[in-house]
């Protein structure tokens, strides 16, 4: 009777490899998962923090301020600000009053010197996350919530 030696077989190598294959290619897609939603969210926080820089400056200035949305352009705009563009695998909606929107693809949401404001959300989609921004008519108050369709 012959003795086995210490190797291992060419099938146990190959179950071994396909093993840590499936391993890091599940580790790849989870990390890639949370990072766009790391990056939506950070998008969406950033345009929550324009759209509060607005409703600060009508209050500060006692002057109507206006926040304007390009959905064409997939870009937003708060007052003596630089224009922000979203990253193209994002895309933006938008819901305001009537007499906020200039064309079919940008409006406004305005703020008045009291806070208050014409109100409406914008939502932020990237996939199949959503994150809406509601702008509250009466009071401007700006807030945020996690959607998934």
């Amino acid at each position: 009777m012959r003795a086995r030696s210490g190797g291992f077989t060419l099938i146990e190598l190959v179950s071994v490899l396909l093993l840590i294959a499936i391993a890091i290619g599940i580790v790849t897609m989870s990390f890639s998962h949370n990072f766009a939603g790391a990056r939506i969210q950070a998008a969406s926080r950033d345009l929550v923090a324009a759209l509060r820089y607005t409703r600060g400056q009508a209050i500060v200035t006692g002057k109507e301020a206006t926040f304007d949305l390009d959905l064409a352009a997939n870009s937003y705009k708060a007052p003596n600000k630089a224009v922000v563009q979203l990253p193209k695998n994002m895309r933006m909606t938008m819901y305001t009053a009537d007499q906020e929107i200039h064309s079919e693809t940008s409006g406004s949401i305005r703020f008045f010197p009291d806070g208050a404001s014409t109100g409406g959300h914008v939502s932020v989609l990237m996939g199949q996350i959503e994150w809406r921004i509601n702008v509250d008519w009466l009071t401007g108050a700006v807030t945020r919530e996690e959607l998934r369709q």
